[in-house]
């Protein structure tokens, strides 16, 4: 792969990380608000069609089952954790996009506490959209680490 596609590839895996951490902190924002007869009923409606189709939809169940556990303290959490995530994400994703050299480093240490706790609460969770968004985060750290290189080596350490 060309250094130029390394960079594109790079340039777009932050833009589609951006737009996640941005839809994770309205997603956020929103469940903390939310009531769980709300939350259950949005997905209820969501998944309604395809459990119609399939009543043994395995995605649909889940996300329907996981609705109806949520208890309002992990709902809390979970609306803490999606804001804080999204905007420390989204903070970093614009240092990088601007090119500034110290968010390399910092986005590499902060990105790898994610995975790091992403796997701890997979262990607990197994879902399969935390091991999805620690590939992604993974692949990102790898660019991540291969644009601060270049950077370095082509602008020297004063950026």
């Amino acid at each position: 792969m060309s250094e130029k596609n390394i960079r594109f590839v790079f340039k777009w895996s932050l833009i589609v990380k951006g737009v996640l951490a941005l839809f994770e902190t309205i997603v956020g924002f929103l469940a903390y608000f939310a009531t769980q007869e709300f939350l259950i009923n949005t997905v209820a409606t969501l998944t309604k069609d395809e459990l119609s189709e399939d009543p043994k939809d395995f995605i649909s169940n889940y996300l329907l089952h996981a609705a109806q556990g949520l208890s309002v303290n992990s709902q809390h959490f979970a609306a803490f954790y999606l804001v804080s995530h999204g905007v420390i994400k989204l903070w970093l994703i614009t240092g990088l996009l601007r090119k500034k050299l110290w968010y390399y480093p910092t986005s590499l240490i902060v990105f790898g506490f994610f995975i790091v706790y992403q796997l701890i609460r997979f262990t607990s969770t197994h879902s399969i959209w935390l091991l999805l968004i620690t590939v992604l985060d993974l692949v990102v750290i790898a660019l991540t680490w291969h644009e601060y290189k270049y950077l370095r080596k082509t602008f020297g350490p004063k950026n």
